[in-house]
């Protein structure tokens, strides 16, 4: 696909507020002309990541000359009913383990499949054609909703579903932590390193009271831990 083709697109950004998607949002905002994005309450114990999606927003719209009038609406879903469905260290203050299945019970089952599932509702009665999320199998800790190979079909079902072809883009799918900083150093310099850094939210246990040089959080976590050691191996590089 040309730049020029690819630049009048729509896309719609999945947009939780954290390091992942606010770099998928810087993404998106390099290559379409008009990006709405989408977030989801569904109850997550870290539900201070909603709280960072404002500042975030108005943050990068005024980033980069070219990006302000590319960056349009904000959607907000609750989708509690997934609280409903069964426990998860995502959603109730229950400690983080490994499961039976040798799965973490921070994986939420279908959350990623409801999210963009709703999204395509979303992005149909929008009239986008490209969804964004920031998956990826490289650091996806055995989620099977993150898997390359299960968003290609989700992408197949859900053109299938609404009779329009849309396009699911993880521009993250194959990148660890360390390369997901670099891709924020090259969207936006310096200036979009340091808002992900300090506007973000990953803590699994909703921490913001202390600052590390790779961002809030407790510093104990999965999420935490994952975060500091590629922020790490990025700056090890430079």
């Amino acid at each position: 696909m040309t730049a020029s083709r690819q630049s009048r697109r729509s896309a719609l950004v999945l947009f939780s507020g954290g390091q992942d998607s606010t770099t998928c949002l810087a993404w998106a905002l390099a290559r379409y002309s008009h990006v709405e994005t989408i977030g989801f309450n569904y109850g997550q114990r870290h539900r201070v990541e909603l709280d960072c999606r404002a500042t975030l927003r108005n943050r990068m719209a005024e980033l980069r000359l070219d990006w302000k009038p590319r960056l349009s609406e904000d959607h907000l879903l609750d989708v509690d009913v997934l609280r409903q469905l069964g426990t998860s260290a995502m959603t109730d203050d229950i400690a983080i383990t490994l499961q039976a299945d040798g799965l973490p019970n921070t994986f939420v089952p279908g959350r990623n499949l409801l999210f963009f599932t709703l999204a395509a509702a979303l992005a149909y009665r929008r009239g986008l054609d490209v969804m964004v999320g920031g998956m990826s199998q490289t650091d996806y800790s055995g989620y099977p909703d993150c898997r390359d190979n299960t968003l290609k079909a989700l992408q197949v079902a859900l053109s299938l579903g609404v009779d329009r072809p849309l396009t699911l883009e993880t521009p993250l799918m194959w990148l660890d932590k360390a390369d997901t900083w670099e891709l924020a150093q090259q969207l936006g310099g310096a200036t979009l390193v340091e808002l992900v850094r300090v506007e973000t939210h990953t803590c699994y246990l909703n921490r913001r009271d202390t600052l590390h040089d790779w961002g809030y959080g407790c510093g104990e976590c999965p999420a935490c831990k994952l975060r500091a050691r590629g922020y790490q191996e990025w700056t090890a590089r430079r």
